[in-house]
């Protein structure tokens, strides 16, 4: 579906930048900006009088508007978006009170990330009971034109999603991180490792974008026998998977406890 309807961003952080982003790059029937400061994306030919610092005058002009302020800003924010798509990229505001902040019964719980401007973030989303197929039809559109998306039929995967796939790069960047940490502990040199890791996750993400899941590979491997497996073996026996886990279920609560 093309972006025949008119758009607007409330806030315009690095998750709403990079959103706008994507959505003007996917050309829009229009889009406009409001943040507090009036400033501009940083994207080019993007109009002027399009950035706002009222958020009800964005609202007014819009079929669909994005919420994406801080948490900690949504308590005081209110629109009388009656009658409009709403569709919050917020983290941890619970459905029942993005209706609250905006007058629609007509609202969308998603979750995005800040890859939506490469075109690369996952954005799934949960629906109130009150969208349309028209509704849907446009969601689907917007998030992806950011990257993929699914929707969801339980509220409380958003906070598992905010916590697993939101925070791009993340836990990749850890696990990036300590093999990188291995190898200058063994002498390498630093921008060597640096540059080493950099490219296997460059090329594993690649190769995991068709084909075999993860789980699939993973079990390859080992299935194989050789040095990795051996690697593979040791992390699965010495609880990498639950201690991953537990940091995954850490983030999720906190999402749950932000707003």
């Amino acid at each position: 579906m093309a972006l025949d309807f008119s758009i607007g961003i409330i806030g315009s952080g690095m998750l709403g930048a990079a959103i706008a982003e994507a959505l003007w790059r996917a050309e829009p029937q229009a889009l406009f900006v409001a943040n507090r400061s009036g400033k501009a994306p940083d994207i080019p030919g993007f109009p002027a009088e399009n950035v706002l610092t009222d958020p009800q005058a964005l609202a007014d002009r819009c079929d669909v508007v994005i919420l994406c302020v801080p948490p900690a800003a949504a308590r005081d924010l209110r629109i009388d978006a009656t009658d409009k798509l709403v569709i919050s990229v917020m983290a941890g505001v619970p459905l029942a009170e993005l209706s609250r902040i905006s007058g629609s019964l007509r609202v969308i719980r998603a979750m995005s990330s800040p890859a939506a401007a490469q075109a690369l973030a996952y954005s799934p989303w949960f629906a109130s009971d009150a969208i349309t197929e028209q509704d849907r039809a446009r969601t689907r559109a917007l998030f992806e034109a950011c990257g993929q998306t699914d929707e969801l039929h339980d509220e409380a995967q958003i906070d598992l999603f905010t916590a697993m796939t939101g925070p791009v790069p993340g836990f990749v960047a850890a696990c990036a991180a300590a093999m990188a940490r291995h190898a200058e502990a063994e002498g390498v040199p630093p921008e060597v490792a640096d540059r080493a890791v950099r490219q296997l996750f460059r090329s594993a993400g690649e190769m995991m974008t068709e084909g075999p899941t993860p789980q699939a590979h993973v079990q390859e491997m080992i299935d194989y026998a050789g040095t990795t497996a051996a690697g593979l073996v040791t992390l699965r026996d010495n609880g990498f998977g639950a201690c991953l886990a537990e940091g995954l279920a850490a983030a999720t609560r906190k999402s749950r406890e932000i707003y």
